[in-house]
Order: structure tokens, then sequence, then C-alpha cells
């Protein structure tokens, strides 16, 4: 493939021109707003495809596309001050925009449906194509700089669309907490590139790849701190509040206010994700600032505080919302222990089932018109095809055998089972039960969800007599039957149950654990020879050379040093077997957990009040979310953030303004009247007005002495030889 501007431009643009179009449409011709904003996306699809099927037929990992321009050249003389911005496409890229414009796609599509009436509907997918856009230029980003800034472009479209229903007070509360709660992680993100750029000279990834390689960082400290290790925790600061991770955690729940495909999209798909993909570019830098640890931890208490949350939700969105979080939970764990190739696969697989768990909830809550689960029942008569699509998509999240979940989240528990048992280092014990335990939790409150909105008998008579029985729609139940197809594991793995137990085809369906390589140590060396083609030039393969990538049957960690080597023959039997060990633990915590389920819901042997009230406190936990909220709303914003406003409030009135401001016009008004008076007195008195006088005086003296009269001059004269005759006597 010629790899052009006109080649990769419209992935970016075609979003972009349907947003600027729809603009100057939205209000002459609303009607037609949807339909160019879909074309747009579907569009720029098929684009991203062409790049996909390139990079999968040349088949190495070393293939990849770098094209930039510059940006700004304030330069003089010596001082050089250059920005160049541009796009850089390896694998990863290929693959994550084939995901982002697929899913995108069929979400547009699904929106036709579900927005059609909607007082403000053409303006939802004016908000939707400016996203995707911004996702998109993000994705093909080559630095650090242009992510930031499609990374705030992404965070506004999800403001907006959090408070799209603004008439309510809740919506508007909600976008307000997601934009000031990702505004923190946002600001460490911009502080980790400036620290970068100090080093390197620039925050492209391939320089700051090969100054990694080079030793760039070595022997640098900020704060006490290893420079590294400081510019890969601000960088993962943006991760933390883009993809809603403990601490900072709070926000995406509330996003739900927004309506549901944006849910799908934004806040469940793409832009969450985008966090974890930061972090996987920024890997190498972590891994050179021995953070995984801390990243270990962050992943394994999200992904288990949000699945305890998820368990107890009556709200269909909110179940699916700590879902979310949950999982984004497990990619971050497997940044921490290493498992690059899994934490992306997971990235991919998550984004579209749970793209389809969303679209298919919107679809219930469409038809049946509520969103409490309590009050649903038997709908898999009313709506059969968006229950099979969401049984796929929950088989998947559950991490059922032969599906994409098992395939990616269970390859991140092998590895965290594998730094916990075999690596010799034990801190990494808390992060990998953590990770088991959610494991139990997911199947059993996905399944909970099941049972509730479609199982069992219907708990209201009237909201299920008016809810129209389902059939097959091009813009409503096709994008959640297309999506659930891709839930099987066989499309991301050469086995049916991704560890390699029971091969189905040619090694090269193992194409995702070839490909996608974490980019350390010895694979960092190959940036050293990257470069940057002008935008006008004209990329072929001939022009690049590669060599196909061979498949490895060891499943490579990204994570080597901390006293161990990862990539000995022995840690590859230990990983082996930890993945072996990790799956069977995972199929038998699968069983029980649905067995749970089961017994709770289906069967009734287990009644959910006994854990209620022998779990009390733990229960009342949960249900105040952990108290975050409380925390940060009750006591860090009110007793502390407060408190301290009005101390400033009060020293900026009292003493600044009082007396810095005030007070300076008192000692100005002191000058004025000092040298008013010294004016007045001294100068137009005594210095002005005084001269006059000794003038006049002295010409009265002056003119009495010359009268004319020779008597008087006579006198005068012996009058001056008598004091002369005195002086000269003494």
């Amino acid at each position: 493939m010629n790899y052009t501007i006109a080649t990769i431009a419209p992935i970016f643009l075609l979003p972009f021109f349907a947003f600027v179009i729809n603009c100057v449409l939205i209000k002459k011709v609303p009607k037609i707003v949807p339909w160019i904003s879909i074309a747009g996306i579907v569009g720029a699809f098929f684009y991203a495809s062409a790049i996909f099927m390139d990079f999968m037929n040349v088949y190495n990992t070393d293939y990849y596309i770098h094209k930039v321009f510059n940006w700004i050249d304030i330069s003089h003389g010596e001082n050089i001050f250059k920005i160049d911005l541009g796009i850089y496409i390896d694998n990863m890229t290929a693959v994550m925009l084939l995901m982002v414009t697929g899913v995108a796609s069929l979400i547009h599509i699904f929106s036709s449906w579900y927005m059609k009436g909607d007082v403000r509907w053409e303006r939802f997918f004016l908000y939707l194509s400016l996203f995707t856009s911004a996702m998109l230029g993000l994705v093909l980003s080559d630095n650090l700089l242009s992510v930031f800034m499609f990374w705030e472009v992404m965070g506004f479209c999800s403001y907006s669309l959090i408070g799209f229903y603004f008439e309510k007070e809740e919506a508007g509360n909600a976008s307000l907490k997601a934009f000031m709660t990702t505004r923190v992680g946002d600001v460490f993100f911009l502080l980790g590139i400036l620290a970068i750029w100090s080093v390197v000279g620039s925050v492209d990834f391939p320089s700051i790849y090969a100054a990694i390689a080079d030793g760039a960082f070595t022997g640098k400290t900020v704060f006490g701190m290893s420079l590294a290790t400081f510019s890969a925790f601000c960088i993962f600061c943006g991760t933390i509040g883009k993809s809603a991770q403990f601490p900072l955690q709070v926000w995406l729940p509330d996003a739900m206010m927004g309506p549901t495909p944006c849910s799908a999209l934004i806040h469940a798909a793409t832009m969450v994700a985008a966090g974890v993909y930061l972090s996987l570019r920024a890997y190498p830098l972590i891994y050179v600032g021995e953070l995984n640890i801390l990243i270990a931890y962050i992943g394994g208490i999200t992904a288990f505080g949000a699945a305890t949350i998820a368990i107890i939700q009556k709200d269909l969105k909110a179940v699916l919302a700590y879902s979310t979080i949950s999982q984004l939970g497990y990619m971050v764990l497997g940044i921490g222990v290493g498992s690059y190739n899994a934490a992306f696969m997971h990235l991919i697989t998550h984004a579209i089932f749970k793209a389809c768990l969303f679209l298919a909830a919107g679809s219930v809550i469409h038809s049946y018109h509520t969103k409490y689960m309590p009050e649903m029942g038997g709908l898999r008569k009313k709506l059969p095809y968006t229950w099979i699509a969401m049984w796929c998509c929950t088989l998947a999240i559950a991490g059922v055998p032969f599906f994409s979940g098992f395939v990616s989240k269970d390859r991140i528990l092998g590895d965290a089972l594998y730094m916990m048992l075999y690596s010799g280092i034990g801190s990494y014990s808390i992060p990998a039960i953590l990770g088991f335990i959610g494991a139990f939790l997911t199947p059993f409150y996905m399944f909970r969800m099941m049972f509730l909105t479609f199982h069992g008998k219907n708990r209201n008579k009237e909201k299920y007599d008016h809810c129209h029985k389902e059939h097959i729609k091009w813009n409503q139940n096709v994008p959640l039957l297309i999506l659930s197809v891709f839930t099987l594991g066989v499309f991301f793995s050469g086995s049916m149950t991704g560890q390699g137990m029971i091969k189905v085809a040619h090694q090269k369906l193992e194409w995702f654990k070839v490909l996608i390589e974490a980019p350390v140590d010895g694979g960092l060396e190959k940036f050293k020879s990257y470069t940057k083609q002008d935008f006008s030039f004209v990329d072929t393969r001939e022009n690049i050379p590669t060599e196909r990538s061979l498949y490895d049957s060891h499943y490579h960690t990204g994570f080597a040093g901390q006293g161990f080597d990862a990539k000995s023959e022995q840690a590859h039997d230990d990983l082996h077997h930890a993945h072996v060990e990790g799956a069977v633990a995972s199929v038998v915590i699968v069983f029980f957990s649905v067995l749970l389920a089961f017994a709770m819901y289906i069967f009734g042997w287990i009644n959910p009040a006994f854990f209620y009230n022998k779990l009390g406190f733990w229960v009342k936990a949960i249900k105040n979310k952990y108290f975050f909220d409380w925390f940060y709303i009750d006591v860090l914003i009110k007793k502390g953030l407060l408190r301290l406003n009005r101390f400033l409030s009060w020293f900026d009135s009292g003493i600044y303004d009082r007396y810095a401001i005030d007070g300076w016009a008192t000692v100005n008004r002191y000058i004025f009247k000092a040298s008013h008076w010294f004016d007045r007195v001294v100068v137009d008195s005594i210095a002005v007005d005084g001269t006059a006088v000794g003038t006049q005086i002295f010409s009265l003296v002056t003119k009495s002495i010359q009268s004319g009269y020779i008597q008087k001059y006579i006198i005068a004269l012996v009058g001056a030889i008598v004091v002369i005759s005195m002086f000269l006597g003494f």
C-alpha cells in the first residue's frame, strides 16, 4: 500500500468534516445531520480497514509509517525551537484504528434509531462526529503533545454529552464532576510532557524510545526521585483520570446520565480506553521508571472495588458502568504485571463486548421505558435479538472459555499469577489476589443482571404489556448482533481457549500475540534507526525493509529485570505453568460464580438478603461507594477546599486588599499631601515666590544707593573709609 496524506488523513478528516458541515446544516437541514455523521465515520472505517489489512499482510512487528509536518518554528540564529506534529502508524495503531472506527460506525447507526425523535438529536450527532475525529486523531498522533490536544477535545465532548439533558440538575452536576475530576489527571499529564521534553527535546514516541535506549534518563532526578519515575507517574496520572482508576474512579458512574449510545462509545469503548492506550504507548518509560508495582496495585484495587459495587446495583446502566471501571482495572493490572500484549487485547475485546452491552441496555430501556432491573424480568420473549447479543457479551466479560474475555482477561490473570508465584517478588501477591476475586465477582453480577432483566417472571405487567416485540431492524439490533459475533475468542487467538490448548487453524490466527509486543530492553534499539518522512513523501512497502515475524509458542511478558530473568527458558516454563494454572482457576471460579447466581436468582435456593444481613457494614460501604463521594465532597471539598477558599477570600479582602491595595492607596494619599505641601511651601513659596521677593528687596536696596545725590555718595564713601580703617586697625 502506498501511504500518502490522501490515504491516511481521511481517517481523521472525514468525521471532522462531518462535524464542520453539520455545524452549518444543523439549523437549515437538521434531518440530514445524522446521515452525514454516519457517512463520515463509515468512510473512515473503510480507510482504517485498508491500513489494518496492509499491516496484517506484512505481518511484521517493525513495519511502521511516520510522517510529520512543521507546526511551529520560532527559531532565531543558533536558538532552535521547532515543534513538529505528525502521524505514527504501527501494528498497535492499525488495530486501534479498526476498533475505533468499527465500533463507532455501529454506534452511530444504532443512534439513528435510539435518538430519533429527541429534541436535540442533531446536536447529539454533532458531538459524536467531533469526538470520533478527536479519538482517531489521538490514535494517529506520533507525539504526546498532539495526544494531549485531542485528549482535551475528547474531554469537552464527554462533558457536553454527559450534560446533554441539561434540564436535569443531576446531568449538569455529573458533567461538571466528570470534567473537574479528569482535569486532576490532565494537569499531571501535561507536567509529564514537560518533564520528558526537558530531557529528550522532543515528545514523539520514537524519539522517546530511542532516548530511553540511549540512557538519556539515567542519573537524572527531580524532587529526589528518578526523572523517569516522575515522568512515568505524571503520564500515568492521565490514565488514572481518563480511565477512571482508583482514586479518581468516581466520575464514570455519574457519566451514565448521558444518552446510552454516548455511554457505549465514549464511556465504555473508546475514550476511557484512551487512558490505557496512553500507558501502553508510555510503557517503556513506565518500565524504566520501575512504576509497574504501583500500577499493578491501582489496577487490582480498581478491578476489585468496582466489581463489589456492581453486585448490588439496581440500575441496568450502573451495573455496566461499574463493570467498565472494573475491566479497565484489569487492563491497568495487565500493564503493572508486564502483560503488555494481553492488556492491549483486553482493551480491544472489552471495547467490542462492552459497546454491545451498552447498546443492548439502550434497546431494553428504550423499549421498556425504565432502567431499573427490579421492574423487569421475562424480557427474552419481547426482545429476543437483544437477549442473544447481550448473552454473548455477558459470556465474554465473564471469562467463559471460547469467548474473547477468557482469551484476554485470563492471560492478564495468568501473568499476575506468574508474578506472584514464580517471579520472587512477593509484593505482587495482593494485586493478583484482588484480580482473581474480581474474576469471581464479574460473572456473578453479570449473570444477576441477565437473570433480573430477561429471565423469571415479569415484575411490572403494565410496562411489559406496552413493550412491543422486537423485530430485526438494521439500525436497532443488527449492530448488536454484529458486535456479538466478535465476542468469540477465535478472532483473537489461534486456539479455542486462548491458552493454546485446543488449536483450530494455522498459527497466523495468533496474529495478536505475534504482532503486538512490548517495546522494552532490546526492542528499543530499533527506534534509533526509525526515520520521519515529510507528509508529501510517498511511503511504499518496498521502501521499508521488513522481515516476517515468526510465531513464538512462548508467551512473552513485557516485564523483565527486577531481580529475575523473564526471558530465560525457566521463566518460559514457569510462565506456561502459570497460564495453565490461571486458566483452570478461572474456569473453576466462573463455574462457582455462575452457580451462585443461579442459586440466588433462578432457583431461589439462597436469599440475597442473607448476605445483606451478614455483611452489614460492608454492604453499607458498598452502597455508599466506599464513601469516596462523601470524602471528596463533604470532607475534601467542603471541609478542606471550601475552607481554604474562604481563608484565601478573607486573606484577599482582609489582608491583601486592605493593606496591599487599599493600604497602598492610603500611603499614596499621604505621599500626595506631603508632595503638595512641599510644592506649595518649599517650591512655590520659598523657591519661586521667595526668589521674586529677594529680587524686589535687592532692587530696593540698590535703588536707594543709586539715588543720584552727591552728598549721599560722599557720606557712603566716608562711612566705607571709617569701616576699612577700623578693620585695618584691628
